[in-house]
């Protein structure tokens, strides 16, 4: 079985832009770091027996003609602008690329959001891949992974992700609705949120006869607990009637400052005891923490401490 390791994704010419997301409607990470990352540049055709099989597969599937400069599709043996020869070991690992994305049981992470790692990816070769500090998927600079957090694995030729026991979660990004409970949290922007039941009141009057004084109340079945690092609360806003909606401006609870957030960004809603969260097609997406495990689809996004990783299975 193939050792699975990261590989750079080729770099296509471009002007320069801001480091924003605009790819699959993700404004949290650049496109140039979520497809691009830099170029390690053509292997000489004696630098070929240094690198790995994920690697050549990878000089294969992008490789550039080294006589003129010029792309050469793949399965093509010679250059049609100067006609030079594609070397054998890149025919050969082009062999391999097309084997391998006819295999309907592999999949790929590509990290979108990684903090100088943007644009790496990640072949689920084996049956299991621990993601964390000292996992097979290793990101030791991320104080925010647990050591041991998540596992991606397959199960009857589905992709699975499980947290394992991890100290800040693993989120999935919500499509459309979702239910939720009281207790969970999720991200929107940069911010995290926890989802609680308002107090019962005790509107009373003390041993002595007298209410305590407030302010005016509104009718309410649910707060939002906006959540710091370190695990501290921030905010606590109740919301008024049956939803709350959270976005950069004109909601219940407004973020300005927050460049990833989108003017109108989610919505909380309670109807007969049950509760909603729905991601008002934001640029960024709203995410959810896991509370078991769940399959993956096409084109999904994790967030995993701070990286964030879109899922790509083979359709082929």
């Amino acid at each position: 079985m193939m050792a699975m390791r990261p590989v750079k994704a080729p770099q296509a010419k471009q002007e320069p832009t801001p480091n924003r997301a605009t790819e699959s409607g993700d404004e949290r990470a650049a496109p140039k770091a979520a497809i691009q990352s830099e170029s390690r540049g053509q292997a000489a055709p004696s630098d070929f027996a240094t690198l790995s099989q994920e690697e050549l597969m990878e000089q294969a599937r992008h490789y550039v003609c080294r006589s003129c400069s010029s792309g050469v599709p793949m399965g093509h043996k010679f250059c049609g602008r100067c006609g030079e020869a594609v070397p054998p070991e890149i025919l050969s690992a082009q062999t391999l690329f097309f084997g391998d994305m006819q295999n309907p049981a592999r999949a790929k992470l590509i990290l979108i959001r990684g903090e100088g790692m943007d644009g790496l990816s990640f072949h689920l070769q084996a049956e299991q891949h621990i993601v964390g500090r000292d996992g097979q998927l290793p990101f030791p600079d991320d104080p925010f992974v647990s050591p041991r957090h998540a596992n991606f694995f397959y199960r009857n030729g589905k992709l699975v992700v499980r947290d394992e026991r991890s100290l800040n979660g693993v989120y999935m990004r919500v499509r459309g609705t979702v239910e939720v409970t009281p207790g969970d949290t999720f991200l929107a922007g940069e911010q995290l949120f926890r989802l609680d039941l308002n107090p019962k009141p005790t509107d009373g009057a003390g041993p002595d006869g007298t209410f305590f004084y407030s302010s005016p109340k509104h009718p309410s079945s649910f707060r939002l607990v906006q959540i710091l690092q370190g695990g501290s609360v921030g905010m606590t806003v109740c919301a008024r009637g049956n939803a709350l909606q959270i976005g950069r401006e004109g909601g219940d609870l407004n973020f300005p400052g927050d460049l990833y957030m989108s003017g109108a960004h989610c919505r909380i809603e309670e109807s007969d005891g049950r509760f909603s969260l729905t991601d008002n097609s934001s640029r960024n997406g709203t995410y959810l923490r896991l509370k078991s495990e769940r399959e993956l689809g096409h084109g999904d996004y994790v967030f995993i401490g701070r990286k964030l990783l879109r899922v790509e299975l083979n359709t082929n």
